[in-house]
């Protein structure tokens, strides 16, 4: 591997850990939270939650790391260095697919579904317990894909 590859992964594979953690802590105990309070209060909560990722603290890691990720898999495919280029490909991938894809093809409709509700409305109970766990799943899909990608990038640095 090149020096300048092992520097693309190992940024990539840093951008693919903060992304991660980040869902990680949703999926751990952030949802968890929200869900012990009332339904009105959980749903306003995950919308103001929702209007606030869309800003550069989350959207530069999470398409930042995608775009880096296009990188390592486009290196990996025109290096083909043994195990270091297929962990990266796999590596790639994984982020891709499992954070990027599930982000917009998952988790995304389900927030404007949420942010089109009333939290004050009688169907906020419902709701909330069908996007708590829709969004719940996907975010797990989301935690393991990152955490997939960041161990596969690694491994590509160490093969």
């Amino acid at each position: 591997m090149s020096d300048p590859v092992f520097a693309l992964t190992f940024v990539t594979a840093l951008g693919s850990a903060i992304v991660a953690g980040l869902f990680y802590a949703f999926s751990s105990f952030v949802m968890a939270g929200l869900d012990r309070r009332s339904p009105a209060t959980a749903v306003a909560a995950m919308q103001g939650i929702n209007q606030a990722a869309v800003r550069p603290p989350l959207l530069v890691p999470l398409f930042g790391t995608a775009l880096l990720s296009v990188a390592v898999g486009v290196a990996a495919l025109i290096e083909r260095d043994g195990a270091a280029s297929w962990f990266g490909l796999a590596g790639a991938v994984l982020y891709l697919v499992g954070i990027v894809g599930v982000t917009m093809g998952g988790n995304v409709p389900l927030n404007e579904r949420l942010e089109a509700i009333d939290a004050e409305g009688t169907e906020a109970a419902a709701e909330w317990q069908d996007y708590l766990r829709r969004w719940g799943a996907w975010n797990h899909v989301r935690s393991l894909a990152g955490l997939a990608a960041t161990a596969a990038l690694i491994a590509s640095l160490t093969s």
